[in-house]
């Protein structure tokens, strides 16, 4: 098992041999797009659309759970905001689960997990069921993204691995766009079915290393020198000291430790959860029809996120994602804007337009780089030693950060339903500084290249 591990993440060498070859010819892995591949990455990222599913689904659900099972505020903040402490649990076993069982086996693992979630909520009768199916789901969704990420990144070839990495975004906007749409027509129960039908997708298991190999570049493309630079790296990998959490907190990586902490909770206390938590009582408070709310934010989600994939390779991660940072500050502006004019009293059709105009801003952002890009850069800056505990810590920080704005978010709205969105395009504002100042461009680098850039020894 430990050879296969070392194996599959290890797949990264091809794009060092892709660079000795340059050129994109036949012989070249870099450029070799099969249908196993293709495949491959589809499965990874089916579990994402589910991971869309559960984000979107406590917003449509709301009234309807309220309603039926009786529950306060308090007690519904309790229910969306649990995912999330079974995310940090998630994320601290995540690490160590997916370099004993393979990026494919923690995938399969964390689906179990998600499935039993969305059962416990589909019989549910009180609060209880609920938020024990929610912390299940959010166990599995701590080990999930990042495990379908860094799995995408190692077996794609870099010509194309920002647009395939950013596939998994448009699953989750699919997800979160699914249930915005059937969410005004269908009762909470029947949402968790089709939550769960996502997670019911595997990946089948390559035995051997030239077989892998060849189904991932093709039956026709020299294999010989990448196979046997994986297998060397194979054995200098397995020769490694094995890194602990204690090693994440070294000088030599303070900056990719860094730039995976900044990314993540900036991401989420820009009000990521907030919005899309509690969408629909965001509308109601504004004055503005939950279902035309809803419905906006799922249109708007699918074409930018397509968007995003066509321009992940062509402008670069860390231009495409300045803007979208910039964006989603205007976003939250914008709410913010039509809130206060709501206490001052100004006509309530301005309070409409401006949050209707700030949610849909926010959500194309979000769509075109915010949602995605912080998880393929988190692909990409690692070194292979620390990559199992540094992914746990930093899946563990988003997580944790994604649970103050879930739960809290309520409670600030209630105080100021303005200042939080102030708040939160402060905190948006400052990720552009962030991007600019730390971050930098991945694009068209392998993953080699781009760790050792960053590690001080």
């Amino acid at each position: 098992m430990e050879e296969e591990v070392a194996t599959t993440r290890s797949l990264l060498l091809a794009e060092e041999m892709a660079d000795i070859n340059d050129g994109g010819d036949a012989g070249g892995s870099s450029s070799s797009t099969t249908a196993v591949l293709l495949f491959g990455t589809f499965v990874a990222i089916c579990g994402l659309f589910a991971y869309g599913c559960a984000s979107g689904y406590s917003s449509p659900a709301q009234s309807g759970i309220m309603e039926d099972l009786g529950l306060s505020t308090v007690e519904y903040s309790v229910f969306a905001s649990v995912m999330t402490i079974g995310g940090m649990l998630g994320a601290i076993v995540s690490g160590k689960l997916t370099d004993l069982t393979g990026r494919r086996g923690a995938i399969w693992f964390s689906d179990i997990f998600i499935t039993v979630g969305w059962l416990a909520i589909l019989l549910a009768e009180d609060a209880w069921s609920l938020d024990l199916g929610r912390l299940s789901m959010g166990f599995g969704y701590g080990i999930l993204p990042y495990a379908a990420h860094v799995y995408i990144a190692e077996i794609t070839p870099k010509n194309i691995r920002g647009g395939f990495a950013a596939a998994g975004s448009i699953m989750v906007c699919g997800g979160l766009a699914f249930m915005f749409f059937v969410g005004n027509i269908f009762t909470w129960r029947t949402l968790a079915i089709f939550g769960m039908m996502p997670c019911l997708a595997k990946i089948g298991r390559e035995s051997e290393l030239e077989d892998t190999i060849h189904r991932l570049r093709g039956k026709n493309v020299d294999i010989y020198a990448e196979v046997t630079a994986i297998r060397e790296y194979t054995k200098t990998f397995q020769q490694l000291s094995k890194a602990n959490i204690l090693t994440l907190f070294e000088r030599r990586y303070a900056h990719p430790l860094i730039i995976g902490v900044g990314l993540m909770s900036l991401q989420q206390f820009g009000g990521t959860n907030g919005l899309l938590y509690y969408a629909s009582s965001i509308f109601e408070a504004a004055g503005c029809s939950a279902t035309v709310g809803t419905t906006a934010m799922a249109v708007i989600q699918i074409p930018f996120t397509a968007l995003c994939i066509f321009l992940m390779d062509k402008s670069g991660r860390r231009p495409l994602l300045m803007v979208c940072a910039a964006g989603t500050c205007l976003g939250n502006i914008l709410v913010g804007l039509a809130f206060l004019f709501q206490d001052l009293h100004l006509p309530m059709e301005l309070s409409t337009t401006l949050v209707l105009s700030g949610v849909t801003v926010y959500s194309a952002c979000m769509s075109l780089g915010m949602n995605g890009i912080p998880w393929v850069i988190l692909a990409e800056i690692f070194p292979i030693n620390i990559r199992g505990s540094a992914g746990s810590f930093v899946t563990f920080v988003y997580w944790f950060s994604s649970w103050i704005v879930s739960y809290c978010f309520n409670f600030l709205f209630e105080w100021s339903s303005a200042g939080i969105f102030f708040v939160f395009a402060t905190i948006c504002g400052s990720t552009v500084l962030f991007v600019a100042k730390l971050v930098p461009e991945t694009k068209g680098r392998s993953l080699e290249e781009i760790q050792a850039s960053m590690i001080h020894l």
